[in-house]
Order: C-alpha cells, then sequence, then structure tokens
C-alpha cells in the first residue's frame, strides 16, 4: 500500500511549477481576488501581501502535513484555521513592527489572509493529503504564482492610474494618468487581461504545434480526447458529428413541445 501511494505522489519540480501558471490562484483558480483587486494599486502593495501570503502558505501548510494524521476530521477545518491564523499573526506583528506603511497600506486585508480561500484550500486539498516536503513547495509555487499575479497587476495599475512605479514618476508630465485604473473597474479590466495573456502563453506551443487547430487533427484524436462516448469517429464539415446529433435532438425536442401546445 505504501508503494503504491508513493508511487502516485507528484515531483517537487511539478508541484513547484504549477502554482506558477497551470494552477494560478488568481488567474485561473480565481481565488483571493478581494485582496487582488483592493491592494494591487501600487507595486509595494501587491509585493508585500504576496510575500505575506507565500509565508502564510508555506509554514501553514508543512504544519498541517505535520500534524495531519494527528487532527481528527470532524475538527479538521477549525484546527486548520488556528494553524493558519498563528502564522498570520506572526506576519502582521513583523509588518507592524518593521514595515508600519505597508501595515497600513494593506489594512484589513492583512489579517483576513485568515480566510483567504488560497491558505485555507491548499490546506484542505494538499497538505492535509501530502508529506511535509510537497505541502510546504506546493506553498511556495501556489504563492509565487499569487505573488507575480498581484505584482504585475500592481505595476500596470500603479503606472497607468498613477503615473509611477515604486513610487517613482514614469510618465511624462504632459500625460494624465487613467484614474480609473486605481478604481475597481481598472482592477476587474487588468485582471481579465492578465488572464487572457495567462491563457495565450500556457497555450502556445499546442497552438504552435497545431493542437488546438482541429481541422489538421484525425478524427480519431479529437474522439480520443472527448468526454462524450458517441462511438462515432468521423467529422462532418470539419466538426465533430455529436454536433450533428445534438442539434437533431434538439429539433426533435422543439417539436414535440410544439405538438404538445397544439394539443393543449
Amino acid at each position: 500500500m505504501t508503494s503504491s501511494s508513493s508511487s502516485i505522489e507528484p515531483s517537487v519540480a511539478s508541484t513547484l511549477s504549477r502554482g506558477l501558471l497551470a494552477e494560478n490562484p488568481a488567474l485561473r483558480q480565481m481565488l483571493g481576488l478581494c485582496p487582488t483587486l483592493a491592494v494591487t494599486t501600487a507595486v509595494s502593495n501587491g509585493i508585500g501581501m504576496g510575500l505575506a501570503t507565500t509565508f502564510v502558505l508555506v509554514c501553514s501548510g508543512t504544519v498541517v502535513s505535520l500534524l495531519r494524521k494527528v487532527i481528527p476530521s470532524s475538527v479538521r477545518i477549525p484546527a486548520f484555521i488556528t494553524i493558519i491564523a498563528s502564522f498570520v499573526t506572526l506576519v502582521m506583528m513583523l509588518t507592524k513592527a518593521y514595515l508600519p506603511a505597508l501595515d497600513e497600506a494593506l489594512g484589513i486585508y492583512l489579517p483576513l489572509i485568515v480566510v483567504n480561500c488560497i491558505v485555507l484550500g491548499r490546506a484542505e486539498m494538499f497538505a492535509s493529503q501530502h508529506g511535509p516536503l510537497l505541502s510546504a513547495v506546493d506553498g511556495l509555487g501556489m504563492g509565487l504564482g499569487f505573488t507575480i499575479s498581484l505584482t504585475l497587476m500592481s505595476a500596470i495599475r500603479e503606472v497607468l492610474g498613477n503615473g509611477s512605479f515604486l513610487g517613482m514618476r514614469v510618465l511624462p508630465l504632459g500625460v494624465e494618468p487613467i484614474g480609473i485604473m486605481l478604481m475597481p473597474a481598472g482592477g476587474f479590466a487588468v485582471l481579465g487581461v492578465l488572464i487572457a495573456a495567462s491563457l495565450w502563453i500556457e497555450q502556445y506551443p499546442d497552438r504552435r504545434d497545431g493542437l488546438l487547430n482541429d481541422a489538421t487533427m484525425p478524427a480519431e484524436s479529437l474522439c480520443a480526447a472527448c468526454p462524450v462516448q458517441c462511438g462515432g469517429v468521423e467529422l462532418v464539415n470539419g466538426s465533430c458529428a455529436t454536433e450533428g446529433y445534438v442539434s437533431k435532438l434538439e429539433e426533435a425536442v422543439i417539436a414535440a413541445q410544439a405538438e404538445l401546445k397544439e394539443r393543449d
């Protein structure tokens, strides 16, 4: 049993890398969007929030993994929150003591890391099921992905919305900043652009090799990847034969509904 379970353990490299793009918390899983949209008006805020979250992810994931066989399943969520809250309190004390400006800028969002879906979700879905090393690496990967997302958003919004980068003026004096970029609407717009860009980057190798072009793929390859087991392997006018079956079924349903209305 031990050998079979260890054989399916993910590698350290894959565990670290998937949080950067494929399972990026903000750009893929849509987690932690409140601090993502609220604190990314300055690069320093984005970096500070990202690093604080990374620290909590790594430390809480490691401790949860070490205690996963001791914590009863009936109280695992309160236990996870208690562990997370301990490290968040440590981060708050250090930030307040050594980075008071950052502490004031992050405000309520720093203590709210306790209930951040990213931290609690990784503790429940990964750290409670894997060893401490992989749990720490998973927290590091997710934290770095979150930090990169916040930093990119902060850079775009600060430059366009305030005309500065890390507090230094970068736009020419004659160019007025776009104030809406510092508002929630600007945050959503930048988030959407980053999501689209991350998808483009992730799909670029497949697009380069022609794997995303259905016309270049054999019917057998398309049907092998299809979740609908219809048994057909032919393409009709470059589209899946299943689409034709679905269209005919929809037409039959519409005709049956019309007939019922006429009888009524």
